[in-house]
């Protein structure tokens, strides 16, 4: 009995890990949408001053070649992305607590965060264990991150052409 239980079983993990993996795609799709680059020039840059900075810790500024290094040191492409996904909610937390609700972007960045809540909620089961110790521990900096630690001050746009960036080198694999 228990023999024919395991092929099923086998079955319905798959489906599960597939439509787990449908339901990310979707999200990053939207996403994908939302940080066109005519969005991000307008949102975070035409609405902004002109070298309107926020401060955000070094490790905010996650950029495609800190993915390359990451991937050579053999870190995995599921921990990559709870990286990418827990750098920008923390960086559009910033953007957003700098604006006030009836600017033109305000809108903008919390349709953003929403999004990336929703993606949170399918790593809700990632944790310590199951990231990489290397990635741990640049989550852990930016999770921590207080007002004295390593600073820089990055233009809102940069920081969304990273995330943009970023998201295409990590999702255009798994979302077609």
């Amino acid at each position: 009995m228990q023999r024919g239980c395991a092929p099923v079983l086998c079955v319905l993990a798959v489906l599960g890990l597939q439509s787990a993996v449908q339901e990310e795609c979707t999200i990053v799709r939207a996403l994908r949408g939302k940080l066109a680059y005519q969005q991000r020039l307008q949102y975070t840059r035409h609405y902004f001053p002109i070298n309107y900075t926020v401060n955000v810790h070094f490790h905010e500024v996650l950029r495609a070649a800190n993915v390359s290094s990451l991937r050579a040191r053999n870190a995995s492409e599921p921990a990559l992305r709870y990286l990418w996904l827990q750098v920008n909610s923390q960086v559009l937390r910033k953007i957003g607590e700098v604006l006030l609700e009836e600017h033109p972007s305000w809108e903008y960045t919390r349709d953003l965060r929403r999004l990336l809540e929703q993606l949170e909620e399918e790593y809700e089961s990632y944790n310590q264990g199951n990231v990489d110790p290397a990635v741990w521990e640049i989550v852990e900096e930016v999770l921590a991150a207080d007002a004295g630690s390593s600073r820089k001050a990055v233009r809102p746009k940069a920081l969304l052409d990273n995330c943009a960036r970023v998201m295409w080198l990590l999702y255009s694999q798994l979302c077609h």
